[in-house]
């Protein structure tokens, strides 16, 4: 691709893809634990499901097969991360990381879900 022709380009959102093993369960704790709402669900069974929370949205596809990457598949920025690991702790989620600042700018932590998704959540210092 022509580098003058990409620059030209203006990106708009872009939307985290997490495979589920249980869209319902998955669904559950990002709207009832994290407050996100469901704007879209596609199949019947459900099988593609779009929830958003302020500025942040999730996709969530069902894949009965998932196997968890061993690595952060989002990236969630909050405003207040400490109440967001107190959140976690609460539910009992696997903390991969614990709540502590960073030497690039970023109080952070790194949950897993019910699906073992790691997500790395933070906040500028």
């Amino acid at each position: 691709m022509n580098d003058n022709l990409a620059n030209s380009i203006q990106f708009g959102r872009i939307a985290a893809m997490l495979p589920v093993k249980d869209i319902v369960r998955a669904h559950d704790f990002y709207a009832n634990v994290l407050g996100f709402t469901k704007t879209f669900q596609n199949g019947d069974p459900v099988g593609f499901m779009i929830l958003k929370r302020d500025k942040a949205e999730l996709h969530l596809t069902l894949q009965k097969d998932h196997k968890a990457a061993p690595f952060n598949v989002i990236h969630m920025m909050v405003d207040d991360v400490d109440a967001l690991y107190t959140i976690c702790q609460r539910q009992g989620l696997r903390i991969i990381k614990g709540l502590r600042d960073k030497d690039y700018g970023l109080r952070a932590f790194v949950f897993e879900d019910a699906d073992g998704n790691r997500i790395d959540v933070g906040q500028p210092i």
